[in-house]
């Protein structure tokens, strides 16, 4: 079956993009440390030599959870390749994460 045209054009240009990922935390907590864990994992694997990871510590710098509107943490925000993703959570569940950055589509059942 093919893809929708735009769907396609979409994977092409975020085949070999650059992708910008921030991790909002809240200091060291074993949640944080998953998540970040959990992310480097995930990118590793999927996505060699093209990312780059910020992570915020919102003890140390709470202004900047105004900026993406964070309400909870650990938060993962993809800024490039737009449009912006939103995840929640420590980041265990490797399928939703490849689906939550759209790494990989929804499998059919």
């Amino acid at each position: 079956m093919k893809k929708p045209a735009s769907r396609a054009a979409g994977e092409a240009a975020s085949a070999d993009a650059e992708w910008e990922l921030r991790l909002y935390i809240a200091g060291q907590t074993a949640r944080s440390v998953a998540a970040f864990a959990n992310l480097r994992r995930v990118c590793e694997e999927h996505l060699q030599g093209r990312y780059r990871i910020e992570v915020i510590d919102l003890l140390k710098q709470p202004q900047l959870a105004r900026g993406d509107q964070i309400l909870a943490v650990p938060t993962l925000v993809r800024k490039l390749p737009t449009p912006v993703r939103k995840l929640i959570g420590d980041l265990s569940n490797e399928e939703r994460v490849l689906v939550g950055l759209d790494i990989r589509e929804v499998k059919a059942s």
